[in-house]
């Protein structure tokens, strides 16, 4: 080659913790816990999917992030944000200290913002690694990530159970939604959002939500021209009127708070095999700490480079050099008989 291959851009994974462990949790049944009675099927899934990532990915850096308390900042603009959404099992929420348990053994990093929802967190270290030429990929079973697919970063879409997961570019986002990724807002802000409890346009879903998003390209301008809308669609596209900003901006992910650490921190500290092993133990995870045990191997050098002790030595110490533990290399050199 006449000129220096291009050093590889580092590759940092930022992996929805909530939405992840929760997609485990109802992939699972909740029959799988340990001999003394511990549910433990969110933890065996997202612990599983994390070690698949490990393995398969090799990613240089690394974080899980997860909300911490409610999400005040979007409550305090619509107060009927997220209502109505079912009541989280007491299975499920007994299970969340020992999945972090299992990240903190783990040594991988867990990043939260008091008020803001994980997304947020995720959103700002997503945004600035871009920014840092790190490639980013986020790893969530949550459709609002789609908005942040842009070069250098992509999303991998848990689209159910623990195991089918759809890796997301921009080419994907078009050809999924119709769309651009960062026209994504609009067409949540149209078709609304049920698992947030976002209201869409009465009557307007995917394919018509799409279609004024290409045609207008944002929700401010389709409002300028409402009036060349016909029948129902333009009463109901009036109606909503501030709604529509008001959902935008809810569905908008925040990508500048104040962090404490850097995208370039984000990285998984060394493992202690003696607490993996215990923790793993407890949780009656045989397999699965096998799995890691596979994954510390592959992470090392087949052999470390010796000390070589170059030196002469009588015949009489052969027997001495050879019984010892380290590797050896003996040379030979007989007396010329001639």
């Amino acid at each position: 080659m006449t000129k220096a291959k291009a050093a590889r851009r580092q590759r940092l994974f930022l992996l929805d913790g909530h939405s992840l462990s929760y997609r485990a949790f109802f992939a699972l049944p909740t029959s799988l816990a340990t001999s003394t009675g511990q549910i433990t099927n969110a933890v065996y899934g997202f612990t599983s999917m994390l070690i698949k990532l490990l393995a398969e990915e090799k990613p240089d850096l690394l974080a899980v992030a997860f909300d911490i308390g409610a999400p005040t900042v979007r409550l305090e603009k619509y107060a009927e944000y997220k209502a109505g959404r079912p009541e989280t099992p007491d299975e499920f929420r007994e299970q969340l200290g020992l999945i972090v348990e299992v990240l903190e053994t783990l040594r991988v990093p867990i990043v939260g913002v008091e008020g803001h929802e994980a997304d947020d967190a995720i959103g700002t270290l997503a945004v600035g690694a871009a920014r840092s030429g790190i490639e980013t990929v986020i790893v969530t079973a949550d459709r609002d990530f789609f908005q942040l697919v842009q070069p250098g970063i992509t999303v991998m879409f848990n689209r159910k159970g623990i195991s089918d997961i759809v890796r997301y570019d921009q080419d994907a986002v078009r050809e999924r939604f119709g769309i651009d990724p960062e026209r994504y807002l609009d067409f949540v802000a149209l078709k609304g959002d049920p698992s947030d409890n976002i209201p869409g346009v009465p009557g307007v879903g995917d394919k018509t939500a799409a279609k004024l998003v290409q045609e207008y390209g944002s929700i401010e301008a389709l409002l300028e021209h409402a009036s060349e809308l016909k029948g129902k669609l333009r009463a109901a596209v009036e109606e909503a009127g501030e709604q529509l900003a008001m959902n935008k901006d809810l569905a908008r992910l925040e990508t500048d708070l104040d962090l404490e650490g850097e995208p370039e921190d984000c990285r998984i500290g060394d493992w202690d095999m003696e607490a993996v092993r215990r923790l793993f133990t407890s949780l009656e995870f045989r397999t699965l700490y096998e799995r890691l045990e596979d994954i510390g191997r592959a992470a090392k050098p087949v052999a470390e480079a010796a000390q070589l002790d170059l030196r002469e030595a009588l015949l009489s110490e052969l027997d001495e050099l050879l019984a010892g533990e380290k590797p050896v290399a003996v040379k030979v050199e007989t007396a010329d008989r001639t």
